[in-house]
């Protein structure tokens, strides 16, 4: 099988991310309270006791590139992005390895004033899902969610082979940020691909048995 370019693989990530964008708001967004109206806008995103959302290799690309492009975003303050992140990573203790979902942090993608600076091009599946409603019933299935990391995965171990992993998105854009020497993801591509080489293929996984994403994902309610 042809291997994806990073570049292709992006647009189809891209491309995915829109239509389960498209799919939440038609079909369970307009259900739910309306952000505008938040009286603690941004608290879903920046709740450090909360959040720990995880996203994979190419989704970090995608968001990388979101943020070079954005014309809402000078040099100086997309360079602060970065420094969130890795302000992130050492104030909450994100790791690249363990037990990685059992830390939550404070999302660095998310603005004052501005919001979320990927919203509408890199958002990850958990976030687009994320929403505050007053009926259960209302909630998205978190299949629907499960099945869009699904087709993630897919990208990524078309695009990267055994090379990558589900990270806090902190921890992922401190290993893409522009201004990095690299050493650190060329250091875990060795990690991982040696280890996938070592483990049994799991069912249902092509190259082994990475678990399936399990974060905080369910939307809050309110009274």
């Amino acid at each position: 099988m042809r291997k994806l370019t990073e570049a292709e693989a992006v647009a189809r990530l891209k491309r995915g991310k829109a239509a389960f964008q498209t799919h939440i708001k038609l079909n369970f967004e307009h259900r739910a309270l309306d952000c505008g109206a938040c009286p603690t806008p941004g608290v879903c995103c920046t709740d450090a006791h909360f959040v720990n959302v995880h996203i994979t290799r190419l989704e970090a690309v995608a968001i990388r590139d979101a943020l070079a492009l954005t014309p809402r975003l000078g040099d100086d303050e997309r360079r602060a992005v970065y420094v969130r992140a890795r302000d992130c990573v050492g104030r909450y203790g994100l790791t690249s390895s363990g037990d990685t979902f059992a830390r939550t942090y404070s999302c660095p993608l998310f603005l004052k004033g501005t919001g979320c600076l990927v919203h509408r091009r890199a958002k990850p599946a958990p976030c687009v899902q994320h929403a505050c409603y007053e009926d259960w019933a209302d909630v998205p299935p978190l299949d629907t969610q499960w099945r869009e990391q699904r087709r993630v995965e897919r990208l990524n171990d078309e695009t990267y082979g055994a090379a990558w992993e589900w990270l806090p998105t902190p921890v992922w854009l401190t290993l893409v940020d522009p201004d990095s020497d690299g050493a650190e993801l060329l250091r875990l591509t060795r990690v991982w691909e040696s280890r996938r080489a070592r483990a049994p293929r799991g069912p249902g996984r092509a190259g082994g048995t990475r678990p399936r994403p399990k974060g905080r994902t369910l939307p809050v309610l309110r009274a």
